[in-house]
């Protein structure tokens, strides 16, 4: 099935309103988990960068899951930092999160360098997918520890259909459509491979965690 790109940002105050109130409580907390046992406990985490951080919920609990980080989220949607400015301030973590608002691959931070870089469902919203990548190398060492969580695409628009029965079956109509549309935007692991090839980080693990995701981590 080909790919079918869809807006890059999610910025329809209802739209968001939806995301914000979905039950992502297994997959977000799967994604900390995974962070974890993929790399050393003692990883020294001081300055995080969390690329598409959209309504805060998986960067909300990276920070309580490492208590001695401070992250610099990013999102290009004003209606999805809206949303993350509640849930950091009902958190009390306004001091170790900053909220940016910006897109890639224009994006500024005062580091020059973080310790890790997160994001989980950007990439399949990206047009230009070497953004992502592009953006990774900018701001990462040999020694940053590199995670990305992702959709990937399934063989054909039924399937797609078919999870979006099984894993979003209670949800409003809106984020139904909003999750098939994203797995038709998504990439496969192949095409991933390829995106990281190119852009010379050929040394990054790809694997699928899911009938539904995929993860692409390592170090540059």
């Amino acid at each position: 099935m080909e790919r079918i790109p869809e807006p890059e940002l999610m910025n329809d105050p209802e739209q968001v309103l939806a995301y914000s109130n979905a039950d992502f409580e297994a997959a977000h907390q799967s994604i900390i988990e995974n962070f974890s046992q993929i790399f050393p406990n003692d990883l020294p985490l001081q300055n995080v960068l969390d690329l598409g951080c959209g309504s805060g919920d998986v960067t909300v609990r990276f920070a309580h899951q490492y208590p001695g980080c401070k992250i610099d989220a990013v999102d290009g949607a004003e209606e999805m930092l809206k949303q993350a400015k509640i849930l950091i301030k009902e958190e009390s973590l306004s001091e170790r999160i900053t909220l940016h608002h910006q897109q890639l691959p224009n994006c500024t931070f005062e580091n020059e360098f973080y310790d890790a870089i997160i994001s989980n469902s950007l990439l399949h919203h990206l047009h230009e997918p070497q953004h992502l990548w592009s953006i990774i190398k900018q701001f990462a060492t040999n020694t940053t520890a590199v995670y990305v969580c992702d959709l990937f695409r399934p063989d054909s628009s039924q399937g797609a259909s078919d999870l979006v029965d099984q894993y979003a079956n209670k949800e409003p109509e809106i984020l139904r459509k909003d999750f098939y549309n994203s797995l038709l935007a998504a990439f496969t692991p192949d095409e991933v491979r390829t995106q990281i090839n190119n852009a010379g980080l050929d040394s990054m693990n790809i694997d699928v965690v899911s009938d539904r995701h995929m993860l692409i981590y390592g170090y540059l």
